[in-house]
């Protein structure tokens, strides 16, 4: 890591949760307590655990699951393919599921997420990341809910890593 430059706070602690906080009082309208949050591991389980009692906070006490998949592994750019390295353990079948992502750039496993929620029986397919990144070329599905629109640079902390590094940093900072 000594080779790396020092993360430059992009967005800070405060701003994060303020902005998890909004994202729920917008989610919390459109789901019930029957409502499946899934988690897309690993950088998701930082916004999942603030959004969880975010919503909370708002009167939505949604069951919990968690979705292992890959894209990227300890590389900077996407491999173009996705992985499932951990499989959902709840039974979706006429569910609402309100998938929970860090960021959207690629948008590869956004799209597999739900192609797996809708293929394991789920009614309705809610997305929420926290950043999503700009793209030069058109993604589908686009996130139903969104924090942040990031800056197109390498972002480390709150989830995001650089081969596994850096996730623990409580702001979004950028590496480049």
């Amino acid at each position: 890591m000594a080779d790396l430059p020092k993360p430059t706070i992009l967005l800070p602690q405060a701003d994060i949760h303020a902005a998890v906080r909004d994202m729920a009082r917008r989610i919390a309208p459109v789901i019930d307590d029957e409502t499946v949050a899934v988690v897309l591991l690993t950088g998701g389980l930082w916004f999942a655990a603030d959004m969880t009692r975010a919503l909370a906070m708002e009167g939505r006490h949604v069951r919990f699951d968690a979705l292992w998949l890959a894209s990227y592994g300890d590389e900077t750019e996407s491999r173009g393919k996705v992985d499932v390295r951990a499989p959902l353990q709840r039974d979706l079948t006429g569910r609402r599921v309100l998938i929970l992502d860090d960021v959207f750039d690629t948008g590869l496993s956004l799209a597999e997420s739900v192609r797996i929620a809708r293929e394991a029986g789920a009614a309705e397919v809610l997305t929420a990341v926290f950043a999503r990144k700009p793209w030069p070329h058109p993604r589908a599905p686009e996130p139903d809910f969104v924090g942040w629109e990031a800056p197109n640079r390498f972002l480390v902390g709150y989830g995001l890593d650089h081969a596994g590094a850096w996730r623990g940093l409580p702001d979004i900072c950028a590496l480049d």
